[in-house]
């Protein structure tokens, strides 16, 4: 009987299974509830190899397993020496079995090892561990009867001592370990008593048989489903570390490995270089063309960042247009600085997108840090790389650059400013700038200077004037708007003080001639504003002005980022009189569109293009050209940046509509812009006399 018993759980394959070590005790719980509620066991436990129970866990379990524990050593021990294959390709599990009384009861109990594999893709490189089944069945009551329905044994019966009677005949039950006698099975043959005899133990290696496919056949099935879950962790896993767009690793795993390699500084003498990237131009190509056109262009990007870095590099995205690299130990700064050099003029270069339909063209900054420190933290490196990205954006953009020091006294005063700038604009007071009977509330420390714009003939008249802000620092003095300009909008002021700026222009215009026009230049941020109109017009009317004597001046960057919002307000404000001016024409992203689109109204020409005069015949055929569209076109022109009597000559003849710069006159307070269209006026008509 016990023979048979051992060639069921022999056979098949190895009850080896991969899992994750965490899922150990659920899987063995498992094969526990199988073997007693699906095969018909009457116990089954999963201990370890020192013979503690695992599974189940309940008190009844509990105290069952410690009363038969002593019985069962012998049979564990066994099966504590048994090898058990890893994969199904590689043998038979063997499994030990043994005929014993247990709580009183003839039994068949048997043992196999069950080798856990922590990982399925690579079960090599980490722990395994072993665990072991035990199952018995009692062969008296239910499973006798069973067996005697099948096999004919009529009224079949377990007895401990051999009472059978004459016409019966007794069967006695030997444990397989210490060959003492369990009991007797005894039954009225219907055959010879010794074909009855032969026939027992095969029925019973059959069943056994049978039971031993059943497990393996679910031991298969389990197999699969755990290298299902496991593909599934590895597949989350790898999505929680990685950018889903690019598929490079993301923040996260950056900060791991720059975290490991700061460490690493501590056993060597040379550390790693780090490199930040961003992205210049890439908003307002993703603005424009939408953003499947801006993924496509993502892609396209780190496609050439990733043939220039190989694998010997960490490239990752932080996020959005940022990118970063961590460049392995042997790199030298040489090295990484003329890798980051390529990588700028790489990704400078054209991309054709959407099946060539799409040219965009973007640029490309980095900035580097050596890691030399190991008592500082990755997010200090991150910090340093990032303002030297800052110093080389403002030093122009498409350049790498080292960090330095210095840079952080740059960067203190920008947060610095920054701090001043809250300080001043924070107040929700000059939200609505203008009231119904014209006052403008003053903002401390920011005032408005006006420069003159004359007419382009030979008595250069004074036809009106620019208003330019200027922030009177109580440090660093007067401040023109380049050096604190790109601070609001990153603020978020912008808006506020775009409109202070209007209205007190407005105000000031209001008391000059009404043949003189008043310019002011409207910011990208306040063009997005769906109210910018109103606002425009809520202005004009408190002040009872003129909307034909208003210019408003709107960069080529603004207009190429403005959507449809700012396409409404600039066409309603065309409307109702207001002129539209295209300031620094042919410096940004210059497009013949523009002109049409937006109902520009004059093109001032940039003073970078005045400056040439005379100097260069490059400017005379750019003035010249720009002067000729403008005519084509029905355009009036302005010239910024007049400051000699040439240039002036120069434009006058060409036929610019209009003249501004220091040969006229300089940005001057509201009361001294008064005085000077006084003097102008009372030379104008001194002249006359």
């Amino acid at each position: 009987m016990s023979v048979g018993f051992s060639t069921f759980l022999n056979r098949g394959t190895s009850l080896a299974t991969p899992v994750d070590p965490a899922r150990a005790t659920w899987s063995a719980a498992t094969f526990g509830q199988t073997a007693t509620s699906v095969f018909g066991y009457d116990a089954a436990f999963v201990v370890d190899t020192e013979g503690e129970i695992l599974v189940p866990r309940d008190p009844e379990s509990v105290k069952r397993y410690r009363w038969v524990k002593p019985l069962l050593m012998p049979l564990l021990g066994r099966s504590r020496a048994t090898p058990v294959p890893e994969l199904a390709s590689e043998g038979k599990a063997t499994a030990n079995v043994s005929l014993m009384k247990l709580e009183g009861r003839p039994s068949i109990a048997g043992a196999i090892p069950i080798l856990i594999l922590p990982n399925p893709v690579n079960s090599g490189s980490a722990e395994k561990t072993k665990f072991h089944l035990i199952a018995f069945r009692f062969l008296d009551g239910a499973a006798l009867d069973a067996l005697s329905k099948e096999q004919g044994l009529a009224r079949a019966r377990y007895s401990r001592t051999s009472d059978q009677d004459a016409h019966e005949i007794a069967f006695q039950i030997n444990a397989t370990e210490t060959r003492d006698p369990i009991g007797f099975i005894i039954w009225a043959p219907e055959l010879p008593g010794s074909q009855v005899v032969g026939r027992l133990v095969p029925v019973l290696s059959g069943a056994g048989l049978l039971i031993t496919a059943l497990f393996l056949a679910l031991m298969i099935r389990l197999r699969s489903s755990l290298r299902k879950l496991s593909h599934s962790e590895e597949t989350a896993r790898h999505l929680a570390l990685h950018d889903p767009l690019t598929d490079l690793p993301n923040r996260a795993l950056f900060a791991d490995q720059l975290e490991q390699s700061c460490q690493d500084v501590l056993s060597s003498e040379a550390g790693p270089l780090l490199a930040l990237l961003d992205l210049d131009h890439f908003k307002e190509v993703n603005d424009t063309f939408g953003h499947a056109v801006g993924d496509e262009l993502l892609r396209a990007v780190v496609a050439r960042m990733k043939s220039l870095t190989g694998e010997n590099h960490l490239l990752a995205r932080l996020g959005g247009d940022e990118f970063a690299i961590l460049f392995d130990r042997p790199a030298t700064s040489d090295e990484a600085f003329s890798l980051c050099d390529q990588i700028v003029v790489e990704v400078g270069r054209p991309y054709r997108l959407c099946g060539d339909s799409i040219t965009a063209r973007i640029g490309c900054s980095a900035g580097l840090v050596i890691v030399s420190d190991a008592t500082l933290t990755g997010s200090e490196w991150l910090r340093r790389a990032d303002v030297a990205l800052y110093v080389a954006k403002t030093r122009g953009r498409n350049r790498a650059l080292l960090y330095d020091r210095t840079f952080d006294e740059g960067t203190i005063e920008r947060e610095n400013f920054k701090a001043d700038l809250r300080r001043v604009l924070a107040d929700e007071a000059f939200r609505l700038p203008a009231d119904a009977t014209g006052h403008v509330q003053a903002i401390d420390e920011f005032e408005l200077a006006y420069q003159s714009i004359h007419q382009g003939n030979s008595e250069q008249d004074l036809s009106g004037a620019e208003a330019l802000l200027r922030w009177r620092h109580p440090r660093r003095g007067l401040l023109s708007p380049d050096l604190f300009l790109p601070l609001i909008e990153e603020l978020g002021f912008m808006d506020r003080l775009g409109r202070w700026v209007l209205a007190s222009a407005i105000r000031a215009a209001a008391n000059w001639p009404s043949t003189m026009s008043i310019s002011v230049n409207v910011s990208p941020s306040q063009l997005k504003d769906p109210l910018f109109a109103d606002d425009v017009l809520s202005i004009l009317k408190a002040f009872r002005f003129d909307p034909t004597r208003l210019e408003l001046e709107v960069t080529e960057a603004a207009l190429f980022k403005a959507d449809d919002i700012a396409k409404k307000s600039l066409s309603r404000l065309h409307a109702k009189g207001v002129s539209i001016a295209l300031d620094d024409f042919g410096t940004g992203y210059s497009s013949l569109s523009h002109l049409l689109q937006f109902n520009i109204d004059r093109i001032k020409i940039d003073r970078s293009f005045v400056q040439l005069l005379g100097t260069k015949a490059e400017g005379a055929a750019i003035v010249s050209a720009v002067l000729s569209l403008s005519k084509s076109l029905g355009t009036s022109t302005t010239a910024e940046g007049v400051e000699s009597v040439g240039q002036c000559d120069f434009l006058v003849a060409a036929g610019c509509s209009n003249l501004q710069g220091y040969l006229f006159s300089r940005p001057m307070a509201e009361q001294d812009f008064v005085n000077f269209i006084n003097r102008h006026r009372q030379l104008k008509f001194a002249s006359r006399a």
